[in-house]
C-alpha cells in the first residue's frame, strides 16, 4: 500500500539541515595529513631500497600501507557531515485534517535464555504506546527460537497493555518503557498489573513453559498445543498468533489498541535459516498479508523506544514530496543505556552509530545498522524506477489488505508465506527483501539498496529515540565483533565488492562502505605493531629512525595528528576523554583478538574447514558481573583462545618496555636513541594493557584471567622470542 501523496505542496518545511562547520577543518586536515602519509611511505621505500632490506621493515611497510588505506577510506565520513532537525510543529499542522500512514513494527528475538522475554516485552510496550493513532500501529514479534515462554510473555503483555497504554496517554508520559518508568525516581513503586506480568513471565522462562493454571482459555490451550514432542528450536512449523487486533480489542478506558502479532517462522534441517535476515523477510511477508503498512520499523529485542514522538520524526522525511521518490529508510542512532562511566568496552560505538552516519548523510545517507530504522516498504522491492513483482500479489507493497488480521483466510495466507519452502526458486534475499549472503545483513542490505538508487536519512534528535543494552563481558563483545568481521569479509569477497561493484554506482559513498568492509584487515597492522617492534627491541634491532633523525618527528606528527583529530570529533559529539581513551584501547585489543580470529574463521570457512555461525549476544545480567562492570573492571573469566594473543601482547610489551627503560638507565640516552620510539610504543601499549595485568596478577574474582591462559601465553612469548632472534636480522 503506497503512502497517499498530498494534493498540494506542504506550505511549511517538515525538516531542515546544516553543513557542520567542522567540514572545512576536516578538509584542511586531510590535505596536511595526507602529505605526511606520503612522506612516511617514501621513507619506508627509501629505507628498504637503499638502507636496510629485511623482513621486519617489509612487514612494517605493509602495516603502514594498510593503515594509510584505511585512513584514506575513513575520510569519506568527514567530507560533508550534516545535522538534520525535524520541525514537528509544522508536521502537526499539515496532518491535522489528514490521516497518518500505517506503521508496522518488527521486533526480533531468538533465545529466551540469552534475551529475556521481559526485555522484549518492555520494548514492544514502549512502541505500542507511541503518540500515534493506535489503530495505525501493528507490532510483529519474531521469535526465532520458537519458545513457549516468549509467546506466553506476549499473551501477558497484551493484557497489561490494556492498562499501560491509557496510563501513558492520560499522564502524557515521555518515558513509555514500563521497566524504565517504574524504576525511575518519579515513581516509587510498580503497579499490581506490572508485578503480575513480571512474576508470571519470569516463572515461565525458568520452567520453559507456562503453568496450567496460567492458561486461562481455550484459545491459549489451542496455541500452546502446537508445541508437540517433536517441536525443537531448529525443527518446527510456522506459528502465527494474533494477540491484539485493533478492530475488536479495547483498553480499559474503551480506547482502540494497536495490533500485536506473534510470529515464529518454520524451521527445518533441509532449508537454510539465513539468521536475522531470514526472520526479517518472513516478517516482511507476513505483515504484508495482514496489514501491509507502507512504513515499517526494525528493532532488536532490547532496543526500547525512549521518545513517543519518534514515528512523527520519521514522517517528517517520508512525507516530504522531494525526498519520497528515492527515500528508502530513516536511520536513528543506536544509543545505549547502562554504560559505565568510562565505557570500558567502547560499546557505545560513537563513530559507527553517531559520528560517521552524519558524514554519510551528507553523501547519500547512512548505513543501515540493523535496528532503530524506519523503512519504506517499497524500497525492498527493486530500484526506485524498477519495481520487482513478488511471486504472489498478496505480499506486494502495493496491495491493500481488505480483511481483518484475525480472519481465517488471512491467517492461512500468513502461515503459507512463513514456511521454509516459500522462498525456493524466488528472488527473496537476492533482489527482494533483506539480502542474504552475509552475517551482517544490515550492512549488506543497506549497501545493496543504495546501489539500486535509493537514499537514506540520518535522524539524530536531542533526546535519544531508542536505547539498547550492552554486553558486559569481554567474550560477548568479542563474539559480537567477530560476527561482524566475518559478515564484512563475506561482502568484501563477493561480487558486490564495495569498490568494483559499489564505486561505479554510489561514488564517494562506496569509499565509506569500503572502510567498514575492510575493518577486518586492521588485524594485520595492529598485530604486527603489537609484536615486531617489541621483539626487535629485545634483540637490539632498531625499527624506527633515531630520535635525533628528523624523520622520527614524522611518526610523532602522524600519531598525534590522527589521535588529536579523532579526540576532537569525539568531544564535539558530547564524548569524554576517558571514553575516547577506552575506544582506542578497544580498537587495539580488537585487532589482536576478534579481528584476527574473525579473519581466520572466515578463511577456514571459505576453505570448507569450518562454518561461520550466528551467535546471540547474551542480555542476561548477573549481579556480581554488573557490579564489576559498573566499577569499570574488565570481565575475562573464561579460557577463550582469543585471550591468548591479547595476553601475549600484554606480556611482551611490558617486558620490552622494562628492558628498554633499564637500557636507558644503564647505557644512556645517546646509546639507546635508535630504540627510543620502540620503547615509547611498548610503554604506550603496556599502559593500555593495565586491565590485562590486573586480571592476570591482582584479582581473585570470577572475572580474572584464567591461569591456564596466562601460562599458555607466557610459554608462547618465550618461544616467540627464541625463534625470532635470527629472523629479525634477516
Amino acid at each position: 500500500m503506497e503512502m497517499e501523496s498530498p494534493k498540494t505542496q506542504a506550505p511549511l518545511p517538515f525538516h531542515n539541515y546544516k553543513l557542520l562547520r567542522r567540514a572545512t577543518l576536516n578538509r584542511l586536515f586531510m590535505a596536511v595529513h595526507m602529505a605526511g602519509i606520503i612522506a612516511l611511505l617514501y621513507h619506508h621505500v627509501h629505507t628498504l631500497l637503499f638502507t636496510t632490506s629485511s623482513i621486519t621493515f617489509s612487514l612494517l611497510l605493509l602495516s603502514d600501507l594498510i593503515l594509510a588505506f584505511m585512513w584514506g577510506c575513513s575520510q569519506a565520513f568527514h567530507l560533508r557531515p550534516i545535522r538534520r532537525r525535524e520541525l514537528l510543529h509544522n508536521l502537526e499542522k499539515w496532518v491535522e485534517e489528514r490521516d497518518f500512514p500505517s506503521v508496522d513494527i518488527f521486533i526480533c528475538t531468538a533465545d529466551p535464555q540469552k534475551e529475556p522475554p521481559m526485555g522484549t516485552v518492555n520494548t514492544a510496550l514502549s512502541v505500542m504506546a507511541y503518540d500515534y493513532p493506535p489503530e495505525k500501529v501493528s507490532v510483529y514479534v519474531s521469535d526465532d527460537g520458537g519458545a513457549q515462554a516468549t509467546l506466553f510473555a506476549f499473551m501477558e503483555a497484551a493484557k497489561f497493555a490494556r492498562h499501560w497504554l491509557p496510563f501513558c496517554r492520560d499522564n502524557h508520559l515521555v518515558e513509555r518503557c514500563p521497566e524504565v518508568y517504574f524504576s525511575s525516581p518519579c515513581y516509587s513503586s510498580s503497579t499490581p498489573e506490572a508485578d503480575k506480568l513480571k512474576v508470571r513471565v519470569e516463572n515461565t522462562v525458568e520452567r520453559g513453559k507456562p503453568l496450567e493454571e496460567h492458561i486461562e482459555d481455550e484459545e491459549m490451550h489451542k496455541a500452546f498445543a502446537k508445541w508437540t514432542p517433536n517441536f525443537t528450536r531448529q525443527n518446527h512449523p510456522p506459528i502465527i498468533q494474533v494477540l491484539l487486533a485493533s478492530s475488536k480489542d479495547e483498553d480499559v478506558m474503551g480506547g482502540m489498541m494497536p495490533n500485536l502479532i506473534y510470529v515464529s517462522r518454520e524451521k527445518n534441517k533441509t532449508h537454510p535459516h539465513h539468521f536475522k535476515a531470514g526472520a526479517l523477510n518472513t516478517l516482511l511477508r507476513v505483515s504484508a498479508t495482514m496489514t501491509n503498512a507502507p512504513i515499517f520499523l526494525t528493532l532488536d529485542c532490547d532496543t526500547y523506544s525512549s521518545d513517543p514522538q519518534t514515528v512523527k520524526r520519521a514522517l517528517c522525511y517520508f512525507l516530504d514530496s522531494k525526498l519520497r521518490p528515492k527515500l528508502a529508510y530513516v536511520q536513528f542512532p543506536q544509543i545505549f543505556r547502562g554504560l559505565n562511566k568510562g565505557d570500558i568496552y567502547f560499546s557505545e560505538h560513537k563513530r559507527l552509530f553517531q559520528i560517521n552516519p552524519m558524514g554519510m548523510d551528507g553523501l547519500q545517507g547512512p548505513n543501515y545498522v540493523g535496528a532503530a530504522c524506519f523503512f519504506y516498504r517499497r524500497a525492498l522491492f527493486g530500484s526506485p524506477s524498477g519495481f520487482i513483482e513478488p511471486e504472489i500479489p498478496t505480499v506486494s507493497p502495493n496491495q491493500i489488505v481488505q480483511k481483518s488480521i484475525g480472519s481465517g483466510d488471512i491467517l492461512k495466507l500468513a502461515q503459507h508465506v512463513a514456511v521454509c519452502s516459500y522462498e525456493d526458486q524466488t528472488e527473496w534475499g537476492s533482489k527482494l527483501g533483506f539480502r542474504y549472503g552475509s552475517l551482517v545483513e544490515d550492512y549488506h542490505t543497506g549497501y545493496r539498496i543504495k546501489c539500486e538508487g535509493w537514499k537514506g536519512i540520518f535522524c539524530y534528535p536531542e533526546r535519544p529515540a531508542f536505547l539498547g543494552d550492552v554486553p558486559m563481558t569481554l567474550i560477548d563483545v568479542f563474539g559480537q565483533c567477530k560476527r561482524w568481521v566475518i559478515g564484512l569479509l563475506e561482502v568484501l569477497f563477493s561480487k558486490y565488492n564495495t569498490l568494483t561493484f559499489g564505486l561505479p554506482r554510489i561514488g564517494p559513498l562506496a569509499i565509506a562502505y569500503t572502510h567498514y568492509a575492510c575493518w577486518p584487515i586492521y588485524c594485520i597492522p595492529l598485530t604486527l605493531y603489537a609484536f615486531i617492534p617489541q621483539l626487535a627491541l629485545l634483540n637490539g634491532v632498531s625499527t624506527f629512525p633515531k630520535v635525533t633523525d628528523p624523520w622520527s618527528l614524522l611518526y610523532v606528527f602522524l600519531y598525534l595528528g590522527a589521535s588529536g583529530k579523532d579526540l576532537l570529533d569525539f568531544l564535539l559529539e558530547k564524548g569524554t576523554f576517558m571514553r575516547w581513551w577506552n575506544s582506542q584501547r578497544m580498537w587495539m585489543i580488537s585487532g589482536v583478538t576478534c579481528f584476527l580470529f574473525g579473519c581466520i574463521e572466515y578463511t577456514l570457512s571459505s576453505l570448507g574447514i569450518a562454518m561461520a555461525g550466528f551467535n546471540v549476544t547474551s542480555k542476561v545480567q548477573d549481579d556480581e558481573l554488573k557490579k564489576r562492570y559498573d566499577q569499570g573492571v574488565f570481565e575475562f573469566g573464561v579460557a577463550s583462545p582469543m585471550f591468548v594473543p591479547l595476553t601475549m601482547a600484554a606480556i611482551i610489551n611490558l617486558i620490552s618496555f622494562v628492558v628498554g627503560f633499564m637500557g636507558i638507565l644503564t647505557r644512556g640516552m645517546v646509546n639507546m636513541e635508535g630504540l627510543i620510539l620502540q620503547i615509547l610504543l611498548s610503554g604506550f601499549v603496556a599502559v593500555n594493557c593495565w586491565p590485562i595485568y590486573e586480571a592476570m596478577v591482582f584479582r581473585s574474582d570470577k572475572g580474572r584471567m584464567p591461569t591456564k591462559t596466562t601460562l599458555t601465553s607466557a610459554f608462547l612469548v618465550a618461544f616467540l622470542y627464541m625463534v625470532t632472534g635470527v629472523c629479525l636480522k634477516i
